[in-house]
């Protein structure tokens, strides 16, 4: 097929890009930097061979980890403290023993 972008008269009268897919996989690459069709192929085909190495590659497991119970706690620590000054903050409620006086 025929390349795209700039190039003038020459790529625009040749049918140098190439468009490679491999049918079993659908993955698909073009090639359209040379101006020659069998440069453009050796590229096609070197993309091609890459993206299905690394399709086919076999991909590593996650391994789970934990964080360490130090770090736990500074967290659950952390959070209590933000928690408190967040109710500090509140307006005291009506019905709170801090709140009522009591008169005899």
């Amino acid at each position: 097929f025929k390349s795209t972008g700039p190039g003038g008269q020459h790529k625009n009268k040749t049918e140098s890009a190439v468009r490679l897919q491999h049918l079993p996989t659908g993955l698909m690459v073009t090639a359209v930097e040379s101006r020659s069709q069998s440069k453009n192929k050796k590229v096609a085909w070197e993309r091609l061979k890459l993206k299905l190495e690394k399709e086919f590659k076999p991909k590593t497991p996650r391994v789970p980890t934990k964080l360490p119970g130090r770090v736990r706690e500074y967290r659950l620590k952390m959070k209590k403290k933000r928690s408190q000054l967040k109710i500090q903050r509140k307006k005291p409620d009506r019905n709170d023993q801090a709140f009522c006086v009591v008169r005899s």
